[in-house]
Formats: structure tokens, sequence, C-alpha cells
């Protein structure tokens, strides 16, 4: 029965469509006016902890980094995004849907997240104006072992 809880749960968290667990550390870049406000609360409802900005000097166990079309370079954006979590990871990266102001062309994420040294895993509907990316370091550059 919790299998069919679980799956109740994706359908209606949009947190744990993202796949983040209760006790993670979630850290949150480029937070404005215009983010999906019920995607952070569902974050920290299903984490049990709140978000943790740019300031936090830990471990964090996700990022979640908002990036609009003229918030600077994406590539140095998706590396600070990395610098404070283990390989492995994930970078949520969110961007305006098409059509709306700001929105990042995807060829530009995927050459961004390519030399940042991240690989494209997901897509998802991260509400009403906003999409997910989920970003990780790629298997063969986090291992270490041949």
């Amino acid at each position: 029965m919790s299998a069919t809880a679980d799956h109740a749960e994706e359908r209606t968290n949009p947190a744990a469509r993202l796949g983040f667990q209760p006790g993670q550390v979630v850290q949150e870049l480029g937070y404005d006016d215009d983010t999906e406000q019920e995607l952070r609360d569902a974050i920290e409802e299903l984490t049990g902890t709140e978000l943790v900005d740019e300031d936090y000097d830990d471990v964090a166990d996700a990022v979640v980094l908002w990036f609009r079309e003229d918030d600077g370079d994406l590539t140095d954006a998706l590396v600070d995004a990395t610098t404070m979590i283990d390989a492995g990871s994930p970078v949520w990266l969110m961007t305006p849907k098409t059509g709306r102001d700001g929105y990042v062309e995807p060829s530009d994420i995927g050459e961004a997240a390519q030399t940042a040294g991240l690989a494209q895993t997901s897509s998802i509907n991260a509400g009403k104006d906003w999409t997910g990316s989920r970003l990780v370091t790629p298997k063969a550059a986090r291992s270490g072992k041949r």
C-alpha cells in the first residue's frame, strides 16, 4: 500500500517528482519574486528543512538554480552551483518556459551544462511559468575508478 501512497505523493507534491527526500539540505540560487513559490514550499515541506541560500557554507544535497536569460553567464552560474555539493548530487536548473520573460534556449542549456561538466538527465514541468532540467556530474567523472 505504501507504493501507491508514494505514487500519489509524486503526483501531488512537485518536490517528490524532483526526487527530493526528507532531511536533505537544498541550496537555492537565483531566487527572485518570479520564482515558483509552490515548488519552493513543497521542497521545504518534503525535506523538512528550509532552503538555504548562497551564503550557506556547508555541503548541500542538491541545488535549485533559478536562471533567466538576462541573469548573466549560464556556464558560470552552473559551475558556481556545483561548488557546494558532492559529485553526483543534482543541480535542478529552473528556467522560464517558452514565451515567458527570461526564456533560455534548450541548446544554450545543453552547451552550458556540458562546458560546466554536467549532463542533463531529465526535464520536468516545474510550475506554471518554469521548466526544470536535472543536471548531474557524469558517472565517469564522479567515480574516480577505472
